[in-house]
């Protein structure tokens, strides 16, 4: 498994009830991501920044749906260009389910 972190900067007009809008706008089409296991959206006002963690079931499958069509898209969007970083996730602990999730050996 691997963890895609997205980061970027949202104008300084942008309102809490924007941001999340737009959350909810985009929500419907990562359900229907075949290799996205979670995506959890994350707002940060304080520096004026939105993105998400992602737990996709590899790289292959985060770098596919973040291709240069989504930068675009949030590039328009918000006039900033996302960060993303990708790191190995060996063991998740989701309390919320009540399982561990392993990688795939």
């Amino acid at each position: 498994m691997i963890t895609e972190y997205v980061l970027f900067d949202l104008p300084a007009s942008i309102a809490r009830e924007k941001v999340v809008e737009g959350m909810h706008e985009v929500a419907p089409r990562w359900t229907a991501e075949p290799d996205l296991i979670r995506k959890t959206f994350v707002y940060d006002p304080k520096a004026g920044q939105a993105g998400a963690f992602y737990l996709w079931k590899n790289r292959a499958a985060a770098e596919r749906a973040h291709g240069e069509a989504w930068r675009q898209r949030i590039r328009s969007a918000y006039g900033s260009e996302p960060t993303v970083r990708y790191f190995e996730t060996p063991l998740v602990v989701d309390n919320a389910l009540g399982r561990v999730i392993a990688e795939a050996a």
